[in-house]
């Protein structure tokens, strides 16, 4: 596979066919409104944004990029929907950030801007992509030694295909229905280990939970379904 091309059309065009609700608080990506204050505050706990060069691998809307912006990072957005970067780009008219986004892959930016940032962030996109392997090595070679990765996906198994698919997309009307592809979702070890690969030392593994009755979001350390890993690159 041509690293450039280490995306799904099919994949981008369930994203794009929804792209213009990426900001409505109740709409289909309600879900990532909810949970994007515990993805920022796990990661600026982690490694402290502000005043730090960061770009986000699959931003979408740009709704965890507009976060780390406004706590004083300096921000790049890339996605390969380019009906999501343009929504992304027109919502800065609205919070009056100051965001360069991107429509590229992950491997094309590693290519052009090796070892250019201090946090690397790549949320609910490894599921998403042919190789996620490859992903992960570009998100490796775009972080400088010693700085930060942060990745969040959804574990393979029994218990996540009840809740991420069955329960998100059927049950609970979470999520649009086929968002996800049960054979994509990575086991905590493999991507662990897709890491370590790519000289990223995996520094913590959290899960992260979802209560139908209280309708509340929490890290726990129950990775059964959705978790975050972070890691930390090797100084060379």
């Amino acid at each position: 596979m041509n690293r450039g091309n280490n995306f799904d059309p099919a994949e981008i065009a369930k994203f794009t066919e929804h792209a213009a609700n990426w900001w409505d608080l109740q709409g289909d990506f309600k879900p990532l409104h909810e949970i994007n204050p515990l993805r920022l505050d796990y990661i600026n706990q982690k490694a402290p944004v502000a005043g730090k060069k960061i770009i986000d691998i699959g931003c979408g809307g740009g709704i965890l990029t507009e976060s780390m912006a406004a706590l004083g990072a300096d921000v790049t957005g890339v996605d390969m929907s380019e009906a999501a970067i343009n929504v992304a780009k027109l919502h800065l008219l609205e919070s009056g950030l100051t965001i360069e986004y991107l429509v590229t892959t992950a491997e094309t930016v590693a290519d052009e801007r090796a070892g250019s940032y201090d946090i690397v962030t790549c949320m609910e996109l490894l599921e998403h992509v042919p190789d996620p392997v490859s992903v992960v090595s570009a998100c490796a070679a775009l972080v400088k030694p010693g700085g930060h990765v942060f990745f969040s996906t959804i574990n393979r198994n029994i218990k996540a295909y009840l809740f991420a698919v069955i329960g998100a997309e059927y049950i609970l009307n979470l999520l649009p229905k086929q968002t996800h592809d049960y054979a994509k979702f990575i086991q905590p070890a493999e991507l662990a280990k897709w890491a370590r690969q790519n000289r990223l030392n995996v520094a913590d593994i959290v899960g992260m939970t979802y209560n139908p009755l209280s309708k509340i979001y929490k890290l726990a350390t129950d990775t059964s379904v959705n978790y975050l890993l972070h890691a930390q690159r090797e100084d060379l």
